[in-house]
């Protein structure tokens, strides 16, 4: 059956919006799998580095999140995402800075700690600007369906690159990771600059306040729920490198697979059933998926579970951004975008570290115990947001 001309001319004006998420987080996924290796295996640092490296990026987020927000709804959100393109291809270089010195380790990592947090600036822009677009574009009614389909862009980049990273760092180590993550954002922006923008929104001064009263219970939700991504993208190569679960990238792309998934075949039913119904469920699911990973004692169960959380995460995010935008002022999208999405940052730029120190104090299958019992707070928390 084909599609009615109004989902089809969404879909086509959503392609280069699209194609901008999935630009920036192809770099941030051909990273993901490699980071640890580089930062461990060859920069001879701890889990806690580790742990800092990979979550410096959504902690510089989290400060450029609202700022993002806000400069999506006065300038526009084409403008937001030039910037965070232009962003992303700073880092790279930073990247290739810190391989001139690989004979001081602590400089080194310092140098990749800038590049890190500088793409969580270019993140922060890319997703609020293209998911702002998207609302713009898709109408109040399918907002749901606006922010799932720029989440599918996101993680069907991250399902690509992980094992693109992991074949390029084999084959020509961590410069290969800095010239695509300075490339491949160059290649988009060429598309992106001709579009057309859409009109910025006038704000009211006092339009922080009422996105945030209105957006902080689903965004701790998100907070709770953003755990599981976070062990995942952190800690998972490495225990499964740890006992012996080949290919361990193999974990993140079945996240990935199963987020999209879930995406392809479920992204309607928040616009239908709501957002807090959705996420009870799903945040369910995200756990599950976590204390499988805890528990397994074979490759296959670890690999189930790592779609587990990839499914369950899938449909909790769009579920309780669906919540926060239908809570927020119309014209104030952006911000409120800018807003939820800082609640991820805080859960992954502060507690991703502490699961660093967990990992080196009990052990790397501790985290995926503690992410499953986080993410399951996540359900009063929606509960809670049903019953409003």
């Amino acid at each position: 059956m084909s599609a009615p001309p109004s989902s089809r001319a969404f879909a086509v004006a959503l392609l280069p919006i699209a194609a901008a998420t999935f630009a920036l987080f192809f770099v941030t996924g051909i990273a993901l799998p490699v980071l640890p290796l580089h930062v461990h295996d060859g920069l001879g640092q701890s889990a806690f580095v580790v742990g800092l490296v990979a979550g410096v990026q959504f902690l510089v987020s989290l400060g450029s999140r609202i700022w993002a927000g806000g400069f999506s709804d006065r300038r526009g959100p084409k403008q937001a995402v030039i910037v965070g393109l232009m962003l992303a291809v700073v880092a790279g270089g930073l990247y290739l800075v810190s391989l001139a010195f690989l004979d001081q380790p602590l400089l080194s990592v310092a140098i990749l700690l800038a590049g890190r947090g500088v793409l969580g600036a270019s993140e922060s822009f890319v997703i609020t600007g293209a998911q702002s677009w998207a609302l713009t574009l898709a109408g109040p009614k399918s907002a749901g369906r606006a922010i799932a389909r720029i989440g599918m862009a996101m993680y069907l980049a991250l399902a690509i690159g992980a094992p693109v990273g992991s074949a390029l760092f084999e084959g020509f180590g961590f410069v290969a990771i800095g010239i695509g993550t300075m490339l491949i954002p160059v290649l988009v922006l060429v598309a992106i600059v001709p579009l057309r923008p859409a009109a910025p929104e006038p704000q009211g001064e006092r339009a922080l306040f009422a996105v945030a009263r209105a957006v902080w219970l689903p965004g701790l939700g998100l907070a709770l729920a953003s755990l599981g991504f976070g062990a995942i993208s952190s800690f998972a190569v490495l225990l499964f490198v740890q006992r012996g679960w080949e290919p361990a990238w193999l974990s993140f792309t079945s996240f990935a697979v199963f987020f999209l998934a879930a995406r392809l075949l479920l992204g309607h039913l928040a616009d239908q059933i709501g957002g807090a119904r959705v996420a009870i469920v799903f945040a369910g699911v995200e756990a599950l998926g976590l204390a499988l990973i805890w528990l397994s004692p074979w490759p296959a169960l670890g690999f189930l579970g790592a779609g587990l959380v990839g499914c369950g995460y899938s449909l909790v995010y769009p579920a309780l951004g669906l919540e926060s935008v239908r809570r927020a002022p119309p014209q104030s999208r952006g911000l409120a975008i800018g807003v939820y999405t800082a609640f991820l940052d805080v859960a992954l730029g502060v507690l991703s570290p502490l699961l660093g120190i967990l990992a080196t104090g009990a052990g790397l299958g501790s985290v995926f115990l503690a992410s499953a019992v986080i993410v399951a707070l996540a359900i009063p928390v929606a509960w809670r947001l049903m019953v409003r």
